[in-house]
């Protein structure tokens, strides 16, 4: 790493308007620009392209495409192995365990960054840029990088990232941060690239239809847990469940659960293949417990914040209760949060910045 250009970026390319337009700002600010997309997937013929994902042919086409109207060099990378040990794997035993995991998260911080990183220094590049709303500052008080939200609010993607420490923000450049996506759209209009009308990518890019229990079972080849029951939180078994894994605390929709009232997954218990019901009522904790935390900079103890515990999560005030070990954290909520979701990340901001991050472990009960 002594020898890392600084005049070179690698720009991670995934066949989107984002990452082409943040390669093309790059190029115009006078980097030596290096295109790279990590073939991170093997689509089913057809599926990538029902779906707007990330991880299909078309989307490799379409960066290279870009890449040869910019004249910068492009590599494809495989990096399916890595994706499917780190992300896919996980992202069905968390769902055999009874969690909802959050696979995007996954993979930026055991795909993007960490992999793409080593990739640019292995050809020289002190940089890697991406698409990412999201803005980098220097804290001029202590030299440290600050990770913030992007400007546009309705594409801030900081949630996802909130695993990059340091080093990897030393390294890591966001030139679409403060953009609108609009903006984004007629900047690469503007500069006739091709991809300036491609839609964004949805759902879960190796999930093509949106069916992640179809998928679990494809995948698992049929060994997937056994139907179980829905039962009350007194115990009464209400009807019969499909599997566990197909299904996430706050679901009410496909339970096929009648009540008086309108009743909700509240628990999924893996060992009895048990999932209980209640009311909309029974749903909100108070607190959590994070897992697995990680820090962009390191706080103090009892520290106020705002905690998401989703992507569309508005946010709520709380206190971090930190643990001696540092890796895990209590998040206690100013008012009660519905459907905290074991699996999910939670985040926590000071403002428009990201202080870290954690994956939630279980709510804790008033």
């Amino acid at each position: 790493m002594t020898n890392l250009d600084k005049n070179k970026v690698v720009v991670a390319m995934s066949g989107g308007v984002d990452s082409s337009v943040a390669a093309l700002l790059m190029k115009q600010a006078g980097y030596e620009v290096v295109g790279m997309t990590l073939k991170l997937w093997d689509a089913p013929a057809g599926e990538a392209r029902r779906a707007a994902s990330c991880c299909s042919v078309e989307d490799i086409t379409d960066a290279r495409r870009v890449a040869d109207q910019l004249g910068i060099p492009f590599y494809v990378v495989n990096s399916k192995t890595v994706f499917r040990e780190q992300v896919v794997d996980r992202f069905v035993q968390e769902y055999l365990q009874g969690r909802t995991p959050n696979p995007c998260a996954l993979c930026n911080d055991k795909v993007k960054f960490d992999f793409l990183l080593t990739k640019a220094f292995e050809l020289g590049a002190h940089y890697v840029a991406t698409g990412h709303y999201v803005k980098k500052t220097r804290d001029d008080a202590t030299g440290e990088w600050q990770l913030k939200k992007g400007s546009d609010e309705h594409k801030d993607q900081s949630y996802f990232l909130f695993s990059l420490g340091q080093r990897q923000l030393d390294h890591t450049l966001f030139p679409v941060g403060e953009m609108s996506k609009e903006e984004v759209r007629n900047f690469a209009r503007e500069a006739g690239l091709k991809t300036s009308e491609k839609p964004d990518s949805q759902e879960i890019c190796f999930v093509a239809d949106g069916d992640h229990g179809a998928f679990i079972a494809k995948y698992l080849q049929g060994k997937t847990p056994p139907p179980g029951e829905f039962v009350s939180e007194s115990g009464e078994v209400l009807g019969n469940h499909e599997g566990i894994h197909r299904y996430t605390v706050g679901q009410r929709r496909g339970t096929g659960v009648a009540q008086g009232e309108r009743v909700y997954v509240k628990s999924i218990d893996a060992a009895t293949q048990r999932i209980v019901m209640s009311e909309d009522a029974e749903l909100y904790q108070s607190a959590l417990r994070a897992t697995g935390v990680k820090w962009v900079r390191p706080v103090s103890d009892a520290v106020e914040v705002t905690a998401k515990i989703r992507y569309r999560h508005g946010g709520s005030a709380a206190i971090l209760r930190l643990e001696k070990s540092g890796e895990a954290v209590r998040v206690e909520f100013r008012e009660p949060q519905r459907a905290i979701t074991p699996g999910q990340a939670v985040v926590f901001y000071r403002g428009d910045e990201v202080l870290g991050g954690g994956w939630i472990e279980r709510g804790i009960p008033d």
